[in-house]
């Protein structure tokens, strides 16, 4: 065997746990998903071929599912952007010369460290439930507050709030962006008699424009995703009335609880196309609206 060939042995030799990962952890699981969605399998027993009944049922028999998309739009429709628009708030806050910014910097990172444990749900879930410590405060202002929790028609939205507190991420990166802003820019406009909300529009919001696509998009698919708050509010179930019933959750409901694993599968490649179809939109529509410093769009 020749140096050249030895040489490809030893890099793919190395290559090999990656490769081992990206076959047995990714492609692997991928694949076989794509072939359970057309059968009938209870984990237990093999796989049963029927077409595309599973499809089929999801769209013509299963109200819940009907419910579970309702309930993501609706998710992903507020938490998105209120959490887009909080980061971008407090990461300009945090751009300031403010003393101890390091330390703020700090604080405002850690709930989203701590925010998709298990442990910070169970805490959201008891702040919000009707003797929680958020009524507590609106009592003492003479307001007796619904249990956030338990209610239809407030559910959806404390799961939202978990949401946008989960900010610390995105605050990070719009905060390197804001970082990468020329001051000389701010200097000119301050001299021409520019505002702060003038500045903002004009100079910041349009050179921010990619890092804010780019923390669109993976905050539209982490929402989309959204499975732990959900599981742990609702106490696996859905409720109040489906109204935290999120697509994941009855994904791993019809899955783990009923054994509906083919049918599972199957909702697991439709949230795929869902979230293709919202990202793919997001990247046509980026050509009218992202900007970039070297005058591409």
């Amino acid at each position: 065997m020749n140096q050249k060939y030895k040489t490809y042995l030893v890099g793919y030799g190395f290559l090999l746990p990656w490769l081992i990962g990206l076959f047995g952890l990714y492609l692997g699981p991928i694949v076989a998903s794509f072939y359970l969605s057309f059968t009938n399998y209870d984990l237990f027993n093999s796989p049963e071929w029927v077409g595309a009944d599973n499809y089929v049922n999801m769209f013509t028999d299963d109200y819940r599912l009907k419910d579970s998309i309702i309930v993501t739009f609706k998710y992903v429709f507020f938490s998105v952007p209120l959490r887009l628009a909080f980061a971008l708030s407090l990461a300009i806050l945090l751009n300031q010369k403010l003393r101890f910014l390091g330390l703020y910097r700090t604080i405002y990172y850690i709930p989203s460290l701590l925010g998709g444990s298990v442990a910070i749900s169970i805490l959201w879930k008891q702040v919000f439930d009707k003797g929680g410590l958020f009524n507590q405060g609106l009592s003492l202002i003479g307001i007796e507050g619904p249990s956030w929790i338990s209610d239809p028609g407030y559910a959806i939205y404390s799961l939202v709030g978990l949401s946008v507190w989960q900010f610390g991420a995105v605050m990070i990166i719009f905060l390197a962006g804001l970082k990468q802003v020329p001051t000389e820019l701010y200097e000119a406009a301050t001299v021409d008699g520019a505002g702060a909300i003038r500045k903002f529009a004009k100079i910041t919001l349009p050179l921010l424009t990619p890092v804010i696509f780019f923390n669109l998009v993976i905050t539209l698919i982490q929402s989309f995703q959204t499975f732990t708050k959900a599981f742990i509010i609702s106490n696996g179930s859905g409720g109040p009335i489906n109204s935290t019933l999120l697509y994941s959750l009855y994904l791993y409901i019809k899955g783990f609880s009923f054994l509906e694993m083919g049918y599972a599968s199957a909702m697991a490649w439709i949230l795929l196309l869902i979230i293709a179809i919202f990202t793919g939109l997001l990247f046509l529509s980026s050509r009218y609206w992202v900007y970039y410093s070297d005058g591409g769009q």
